[in-house]
């Protein structure tokens, strides 16, 4: 679950741009989403790459696979 660090929910968290890249038209290489929260304006960047199987994170968002401390 992506969730914005300040708040710590993932309830007020938007994605402003979405991008997914097809190297050969049929499977997925990699996911960019970024993402703005409306309730603190905090900012952040999701990228998931298939060649390196791995998700980052930059900016005011964090990747976790707890639940929220906020609902």
């Amino acid at each position: 679950m992506i969730t914005c660090t300040n708040c710590e929910t993932a309830q007020f968290l938007q994605i402003t741009q979405s991008r997914v890249y097809f190297e050969d038209g049929e499977m997925i290489n990699e996911i960019t989403e970024h993402y703005e929260c409306t309730l603190c304006e905090a900012t952040g960047q999701y990228i998931y790459d298939e060649d390196h199987d791995e998700a980052s994170v930059t900016g005011d968002v964090e990747l976790t696979r707890e639940r929220p401390k906020f609902a």
